[in-house]
């Protein structure tokens, strides 16, 4: 990474909002446990994992991104028994 490019990065880690961060990764930990827990790429102790984070995240969102997210979780919780009770 170049001197530009780190500063560059730099000032737009000042100018971004944690909320709008956590939002983020909690959408990315949503997407890569629903992926995991597909059928062509079947992880279930990836699927776990990210459900976890994403649980772990609920808490420290605002409450109107937090309500979306819980029934995020419940059908995660919910594909993620589906998928093990296949596989076993």
């Amino acid at each position: 990474m170049s001197e530009s490019q780190a500063e560059q990065l730099v000032e737009e880690l000042r100018k971004a909002k944690v909320e709008e961060l956590v939002v983020h990764s909690a959408s990315l930990f949503a997407s890569l446990a629903y992926g995991k827990l597909s059928q062509e790429a079947r992880d279930l102790e990836q699927a776990r994992l990210a459900i976890e984070a994403l649980k772990a995240l609920l808490g420290v969102l605002p409450e109107e991104q937090r309500k979306d997210l819980q029934a995020v979780v419940a059908n995660l919780q919910l594909a993620y028994a589906d998928a093990a009770s296949a596989s076993a």
